[in-house]
């Protein structure tokens, strides 16, 4: 029963929706923690020293700032495609597993949605610095800062990147 083309619910309909408005809660919820407590082009605050620090900065556009200056266009794309998303998967059968993706995904795009229909940018607060001595020593700069919504649409998208090359995936 492969993970992408099986076509039985194996989870209660309503379980995405409640999966992708807890994670959409805990984005908004960090986000104005960070807004009220951080300061833009303050030091970065140590949380697990040389892995994450608080830093808190604003994209006005998707990933690495590309795009800049978008913020209103992106997020109408944003709101859209987490919006399709969570009536796909609710709607439609899923295994497990493409529930819990989608809904990752879902919550992610809505969450940066949120910041840039509410203040036109992203607010983005986790930095890791061992993922910057990477990119660094890869001769790319500083990893991006970023915010629990970017985790989850990478996270997502990562697992269904990887359950695609499986022969049989999880469900």
């Amino acid at each position: 029963m492969p993970l992408l083309r099986e076509r039985v619910r194996s989870v209660p309909a309503w379980l995405p929706l409640v999966l992708a408005a807890g994670l959409l809660l805990a984005d908004q919820l960090l986000k104005a923690w960070a807004l009220s407590n951080l300061q833009q082009g303050a030091p970065a605050i140590p949380v697990i020293p040389g892995i994450l620090d608080w830093v808190l900065t604003f994209n006005t556009g998707a990933a690495w700032s590309m795009f800049s200056g978008s913020a209103v266009p992106l997020a109408v794309i944003r709101l859209l495609v987490g919006l399709g998303l969570l009536v796909y998967v609710t709607l439609r059968p899923q295994t497990r597993f493409l529930s819990l993706v989608l809904s990752l995904i879902a919550a992610g795009a809505i969450g940066n949605a949120i910041d840039g229909l509410r203040f036109g940018k992203v607010t983005d607060m986790i930095h890791a610095p061992f993922l910057s001595a990477i990119t660094r020593a890869l001769g790319q700069g500083d990893f991006p800062i970023f915010n629990l919504a970017d985790m989850c649409v990478v996270l997502g998208t990562a697992l269904l990147l990887a359950a695609s090359f499986r022969k049989d995936p999880p469900r």
